[in-house]
């Protein structure tokens, strides 16, 4: 199971004990905000998807949706995501706990600008009733991130 990968990891890293289980669902943003108690911008959505045949994981806030001008701008491709068995076999987690952590060999991983107004935001730890609060800069320590992308777009109110 992808929860106990990412426990595993985060046993390594000390911080196993932070991971978050949930009696309920937290496989969308919505479900997960209401788990957590915090407003859905504030979850770390990891959307998955390929450039060149390769796969890729792109951290966003809850609130985010990708702007195929900017994706296109920053990878070179047409934005395509993974389907629910790709992801799976690809990244390592399915989909409803796709995480940053703990995924397979050779995934690069993304963290999206829109997350940098947060002082922590809760993404998923490989399954579909778990989260993690991290600040920022634990995001990107235990993610393993290339770099940071700006590939959404926010709404505005």
């Amino acid at each position: 199971m992808s929860i106990e990968k990412v426990r595993e990891h985060f046993s390594s890293l000390g911080i196993a004990d932070r991971i978050m289980e949930f009696e309920v669902s937290s496989a969308t943003v919505e479900l997960a905000a209401k788990a957590v108690g915090v407003e859905g911008a504030r979850i770390a959505k990891t959307l998955s998807f390929l450039v060149k045949d390769e796969p890729i994981l792109i951290v966003v806030a809850g609130d985010g949706r990708v702007d195929n001008k900017k994706y296109k701008a920053t990878f070179s491709a047409k934005a395509k995501m993974l389907s629910h068995d790709q992801a799976a076999e690809m990244i390592g987690h399915a989909v409803g706990g796709v995480c940053p952590f703990a995924v397979n060999e050779g995934v690069k991983v993304y963290l999206d600008e829109s997350l940098r107004r947060f002082e922590t935001v809760f993404p998923a730890c490989g399954s579909s009733n778990s989260a993690i609060e991290l600040t920022i800069p634990e995001l990107e320590k235990y993610s393993g991130f290339e770099k940071w992308v700006d590939v959404c777009s926010i709404p505005t109110e």
